[in-house]
Formats: structure tokens, sequence, C-alpha cells
């Protein structure tokens, strides 16, 4: 029986947004984990450890994530795994977004002059110490914006998650619209909800961006990063 589309229904679209929310910081969550591990391996000297990091990088941006989610969660099913679809979910967009963000912190580390490797080298740091005194720092610098703006794309990303029974916003919204059949009603008001998640991360994406920017573009009145390197080395 078709009923009127009530507060209830909103309040019920609201309580699924939470879902949505909660899937997207754990995939990035996790995916930076994963992500900075791949992006290490990348720019390592060792070669094996880029061949792997660059087939795991090509599997999970060369095909769909609905393809992915699909995997996960019926291919673990047929293995006689029983997996929820929060389960599935989690861990599909995990290693969906390790792979991006993995590319994206590999190229802001090899973004980093060769200069600031030599002079930390000169000064007798080792290798893991370069990186975390050293690069990693300027390198997180240039991969703010990317990274908040890929945030964005994985919180719109999240609503392919309804199509293994994930019960975030879109599916929520399948809910409400086969209950009220107001569908006009029903995906303008996800859309205004998803407008107003996605919104203020793109505008701190490009206010990162422009910061960050004029910050790099500035004449360089501060001490080099590499003066401050002597002092840490008696600290390491």
């Amino acid at each position: 029986m078709i009923r009127e589309f009530t507060f209830g229904e909103f309040w019920y679209l609201l309580l699924a947004t939470r879902w949505t929310i909660v899937l997207a910081v754990v995939a990035f969550a996790g995916g930076g984990a994963v992500g900075l591990v791949i992006a290490l391996m990348r720019v390592s000297s060792a070669r094996p450890l880029q061949l792997v990091s660059m087939g795991y990088i090509k599997v999970f941006q060369g095909t769909p994530l609905l393809m992915q989610l699909y995997l996960t969660y019926f291919g673990a099913n047929m293995f006689g795994l029983q997996v929820e679809p929060w389960s599935a979910a989690a861990l599909a967009y995990t290693l969906y977004a390790s792979a991006f963000l993995g590319e994206i912190w590999r190229g802001s580390i090899q973004a980093i002059p060769r200069g600031q490797w030599e002079g930390a080298r000169a000064v007798a740091l080792r290798y893991p110490q370069q990186l975390r005194f050293v690069i990693l720092p300027q390198a997180l610098r240039i991969a703010t914006p990317p990274t908040a703006g890929f945030l964005v794309q994985l919180l719109k990303g999240t609503s392919l998650a309804s199509i293994i029974g994930f019960v975030e916003l879109t599916r929520a919204a399948q809910v409400v619209n086969n209950a009220t059949f107001r569908p006009f009603t029903v995906y303008a008001l996800v859309a205004a909800i998803y407008f107003s998640l996605c919104w203020p991360l793109s505008r701190l994406a490009d206010r990162l961006e422009r910061k960050l920017g004029r910050d790099r573009l500035a004449p360089a009145t501060r001490k080099p990063q590499l003066a401050q390197v002597a002092i840490v080395q008696g600290q390491v």
C-alpha cells in the first residue's frame, strides 16, 4: 500500500546518512593506511616491490568499483565465507581507496626535488629518517588538496554499496520510494543531502589548494627544510 511521504521517511533517510558517512570514513582511514604502504613500495628502489605495487594499483584502478563490490560480497559467499554487506562494503572500498591514495601520495613523494634527498643523505640520515623528517612532511603539503578531493569522490561513491544490500543513503532512498512512490521528492532530497556532505569538503579542498599553492610560491624567507635536519639528527 502506497503511503504519504512524511517526516518519518525523512528521518529514515537521515539515519541512513550516518552509515554513508561511517563507510566513507572507514574506507578513507583503511585506504590511507594501505595506500601509504603502496606509495612507499612504488618509490622503493627494490624492483619487486615496485612491480607488486604497480600491479595492485592497475587492478583496482582498472576495474569498476561495482565489480569489486560484487566480487568481494558474492565471491566470499561462493567460497563458504559468510560476509555481511557491511563487511564486504568496508573491505571493497578500503582496497579501492588504497589504490587511488597510494598513487596520489606516490606522485607527491616523487614531486619533492632530488636535492632534498641528497641533502638528507649528506647529513647521514638513513632512508627511513629521510622519509620521516624531510620527504614526507613536504609531500604532505602537496598531497593534501588532491587527497581531500578524493574524499569527496569516495563519499559519493558509497552509493554503489546499495547494490549488495548495504543500507546507506541511496539504499534507504530506494526503500522510501518503493513505499511512497514519490521519486522526485525522495531523490531530490537525497541529492540535497549528498550535496550538503560533499560541498564543504570540496570547498575545503579548494581552499587548501590555494593556500598551499601560495605557500610554495612565496619567497623562501623561512629556514630551509634541511637546515633543521642537523638538529633533528641529534634526536634520532
